[in-house]
């Protein structure tokens, strides 16, 4: 059974919306710039990829906001999108088989650092009465359900940056075996705060560099560590029945999944990637294609040494000789890391890549590593014409996750 993609809304440090996003990503723009939300004094980190002035508004009241924590803010615009540019009526669908899946690798750690503060500094009365709700990642999926009255499958997943890529992997399972006629799912972050900042720092993996247009530089041999980043971003999964329907025209096909587990390290790939190829490989089984039909790869590609040697290793491993021939390129070279919502941005962006015939380029990649020996969209956007992408998403913990993205009609 086909699942297809009727809606897709996003909010990012490149955009407002996927497609403003997407159009940023395919002109070079880069969405980095130096802090705002934390102290680059107490930190000594210098670029984060932030959405400045962001307002939930016209989705989210000002009272409401209030409620929820800012990468619940996040989910609920990029979800109001995709449900939106869907179009699914309430006459056309049962509530009862549509649910939503939302992945978040760190939930709503900037509320729990601001109300334990709150405690210390005022006392225990000051804690706020929706502390919990705001704080845990489950209530945003449950807030979404609410605005729709959906009664289907709701749920949250934690992968670390694998979160936002499972949440669509199990939304795509729910959809493709008949549980559900439609999914709304997606990822969302957003822990710019000092605690988080800091902790990311004390394990290495953030870039230090003071030079915001060389922070995040995927696949080159300069790279030191990935620039921390936010956002949201949602799809409609939808099954061909609800599709027909209702004569939706989808944009594109969900066409495979597949996770692995390194079982290496907490925090390190394991360094052949061999866990990692081997979920490339089984998601292009799973969409029933031929290696040779993948044209495009929107990279995990973190600019961290060890994250770029290894995924490039596991592409080469997974594809053979197609490696030197298929396109390559990590849009976090514009946004920074979205954590738990990269992989659900870049599946929008892979889609949209897809559709438009062109890759959005890695840009600050001047100096290729030799480790590094892909076909690397560099520089600036460059020409596709394909009918399937791959979307790689590792997290943490040793999670693997790839998507695989077919072009709509």
């Amino acid at each position: 059974m086909e699942v297809f993609i009727t809606g897709i809304g996003a909010v990012s440090p490149l955009g407002m919306t996927a497609r403003e996003s997407f159009s940023a990503a395919v002109a070079g723009k880069s969405g980095i710039s130096a802090p705002e939300q934390f102290s680059s004094e107490i930190t000594q980190i210098f670029a984060a990829g932030q959405i400045k002035d962001f307002s939930p508004e016209p989705y989210v009241g000002k009272r409401e906001a209030k409620r929820m924590a800012r990468f619940t803010q996040m989910a609920i615009v990029a979800a109001a999108q995709a449900w939106e540019e869907a179009g699914l009526n309430p006459e056309e669908y049962d509530p009862e088989r549509v649910g939503v899946v939302l992945g978040s690798g760190m939930g709503g750690l900037d509320v729990i650092c601001e109300q334990y503060a709150e405690l210390v500094n005022n006392g225990p009365r000051s804690v706020s009465s929706f502390f919990i709700p705001k704080a845990i990642v489950n209530t945003t999926a449950g807030l979404i359900a609410i605005r729709y009255g959906l009664n289907g499958p709701c749920y949250s997943i934690v992968t670390a940056c694998a979160s936002g890529a499972d949440a669509i992997g199990h939304a795509y399972y729910a959809v493709r075996e008949g549980r559900a006629d439609a999914m709304l799912v997606g990822g969302a972050e957003s822990v710019m705060i000092e605690l988080a900042v800091q902790g990311f720092h004390q394990m290495g993996a953030l870039s230090e560099s003071g030079d915001v247009a060389r922070a995040s530089i995927p696949f080159d041999r300069e790279r030191e560590g990935f620039v921390i980043g936010e956002g949201a971003a949602f799809l409609l999964l939808e099954s061909e029945a609800s599709v027909k329907k209702r004569g939706a025209k989808p944009l594109g096909s969900l066409a495979g999944y597949a996770q692995t587990c390194d079982a290496h390290h907490i925090t390190a790939p394991q360094p052949e990637g061999k866990q990692a190829a081997r979920a490339m490989a089984e998601a292009i089984r799973d969409a029933g294609i031929a290696k040779e039909q993948i044209g495009y790869i929107n990279a995990h590609g973190t600019s961290t040494p060890l994250n770029d040697a290894t995924e490039s290793a596991a592409i080469e491993s997974c594809f053979g000789a197609h490696a030197n021939v298929l396109k390559v390129s990590s849009t976090k070279s514009m946004t920074g890391h979205m954590l738990g919502a990269a992989g659900a941005f870049e599946a929008v962006l892979s889609l949209l890549a897809l559709n438009e015939g062109v890759a959005p380029p890695t840009i600050g990649l001047e100096h290729e590593d030799e480790v590094c020996r892909l076909n690397y969209a560099k520089g600036t956007a460059q020409k596709i014409e394909c009918d399937y992408a791959l979307s790689n998403s590792f997290g943490f913990g040793g999670h693997n996750s790839c998507l695989v993205i077919k072009r709509g009609r």
